[in-house]
């Protein structure tokens, strides 16, 4: 009794904790007391080959610390990969509070150590070539890291307290994709450098209504809120959003902003646009277009600069709505143009939230039941649609009805690490209405505390892919001092780099 009464205690601290540093205190307090902290230290568990982890990280230690360089070298040329092992199972991060094993953090970090002693001059055994090389395939078998922002409404308060808390600890990956309203958060953050950050954070810096004085203006405006505008948006976006185009956003920031839309015609297909893909769009469009809900907001003509810098029609007059009907969390495309193969997600679509629960990645007879009965669901949908394909195509109405909704429920809603708002009911009339100044400060408080139990997650699973991006940079620094050119690289990275303004 006595000991539940302690780790009750410890729980609340986490829940009334102000800052991470708060929060990771009594959570690390949590793990002592529930013995969570013994069992990182012990190398052993189902869930992944710690005898081959262990043995490898002897290994590298050894030749790190004899200084042999040859043979750390051929070590890591091995392969560097994030779930060596099994290392990166969902299920070695839900036994304690903050963390996982040892073993998995020392040896990630004995990677780190590895790969920033040899990218140092003082090893000098090896030619700039052939570290660069080295580096190069390296950060290709790695693979990079991207964080989604779903669709979700005015909800999109929680993606801001999801990013800052990433932010404050320096884990914002530099890929962000967003659909709907969670390109208005992504396209904030990727034309906005560090210091510019600083002041969008502020939520008296973001427009909200005033609150409700009366008892009865709080019963409308929960019965009838004041719905945002395609006019509000825009007034937002260009408060908050300079008008940049893609192109301009990332020369500006070095961060990639990923926007999904979905077309309003029927033979079309969906997008994703960026500084690769669509260099020349302007952002502000782009957001406009993905929050452009089918049914409550108008579809969009993208803009875009021509050759001499003015603003014409992008592809003509087509018009362009939510992509988060299409393509909520474009998983496959940023694989193919960044080499992502980790995701962190920012879930908040009102509309998959409560299907959606905390057991979604884990392996027991409950969740495996559960993902049976959907996938079940799914397929029966799926086959219905496909057999009445035909008596469907006489009312275009209905096919294109059916068309979303087979879009919507074939998606994968979730990541390798996905983040959730705490609450999982929010009033759905509000999803698309004004937030007063004191709900978008609850929101974000909201993201922020969702995210706090992911960060070590985070910071752990980015520790090579953090360590080798800027190693990588310098040493194509150093290849076009040397030559006056690039070498030539394997695409891991989207388009020409461009270093990030320093904030």
């Amino acid at each position: 009794m006595v000991f539940s009464s302690r780790l009750k205690r410890l729980e609340a601290a986490m829940r009334e904790a102000e800052s991470y540093a708060e929060w990771k205190q009594a959570a690390l307090a949590h793990d002592e007391e529930s013995g969570a902290q013994d069992w990182k230290t012990v190398d052993d568990s189902e869930h992944y080959d710690n005898a081959s982890i262990r043995a490898r990280l002897d290994h590298l230690r050894s030749c790190r610390e004899r200084q042999d360089d040859s043979s750390l070298l051929f070590a890591l040329n091995e392969g560097i990969h994030g779930n060596m092992g099994g290392m990166g199972s969902s299920a070695l991060y839900e036994r304690a509070k903050v963390g996982t094993k040892h073993l998995i953090t020392n040896y990630v970090e004995e990677i780190a150590l590895a790969l920033e002693h040899l990218a140092s001059p003082e090893v000098d055994s090896f030619s700039v070539d052939e570290k660069l090389d080295f580096f190069r395939r390296a950060s290709h078998c790695f693979g990079r890291s991207a964080l989604m922002l779903s669709g979700s409404g005015t909800l999109l308060f929680i993606h801001l307290g999801v990013v800052r808390a990433l932010w404050q600890e320096g884990l914002l990956p530099d890929i962000i994709s967003g659909s709907s309203g969670g390109s208005i958060v992504g396209s904030i953050m990727c034309a906005s450098t560090d210091e510019e950050l600083h002041k969008i954070f502020d939520p008296g810096h973001i427009p909200g209504k005033d609150a409700p004085e009366s008892w009865f203006e709080h019963i409308v405006s929960a019965i009838k809120p004041d719905r945002i505008t395609r006019e509000d948006t825009w007034n937002v976006l260009e408060k908050l959003l300079p008008d940049f185009t893609f192109q301009e956003a990332f020369e500006h920031t070095g961060r990639h902003m990923n926007i999904s839309v979905a077309p309003a015609e029927m033979l079309q297909k969906s997008r994703l646009l960026n500084a690769d893909t669509s260099p020349n769009v302007f952002m502000r469009e782009a957001v406009l277009a993905s929050t452009a809900i089918p049914g409550f907001f108008p579809p969009v003509v993208l803009m875009a600069k021509n050759d001499k810098g003015e603003r014409q029609e992008y592809h003509g007059s087509r018009k362009w709505v939510d992509g988060s009907i299409s393509d909520d969390l474009p998983a496959k495309r940023l694989a193919r143009l960044y080499g992502v193969n980790h995701y962190i997600v920012s879930q908040t679509n009102p509309l998959v939230i409560p299907f959606i629960d905390h057991r979604e990645r884990k392996s027991d007879p409950l969740s495996a039941l559960k993902h049976a009965t959907v996938t079940s669901a799914k397929t029966w949908f799926n086959a219905g649609v496909t057999m009445l394909n035909k008596p469907l195509s006489i009312v275009p109405e209905a096919k294109r009805l059916t068309s979303t909704l087979l879009a919507v429920i074939n998606q994968s809603y979730v990541g390798d690490i996905t983040i959730m708002p705490l609450t999982k009911w929010h009033n759905p009339l509000k999803a698309l209405s004004w937030r007063t100044e004191e709900e978008i400060i609850e929101l974000m408080d909201e993201g922020e505390r969702a995210t706090w139990p992911h960060i070590e997650r985070v910071r752990i699973q980015t520790r090579i892919s953090r360590t080798l991006d800027p190693i990588l940079h310098r040493y194509e620094d150093l290849h076009v001092e040397h030559y006056g050119k690039p070498g030539k690289a394997r695409k891991t990275r989207g388009g020409p780099r461009i270093r990030r303004k320093a904030s």
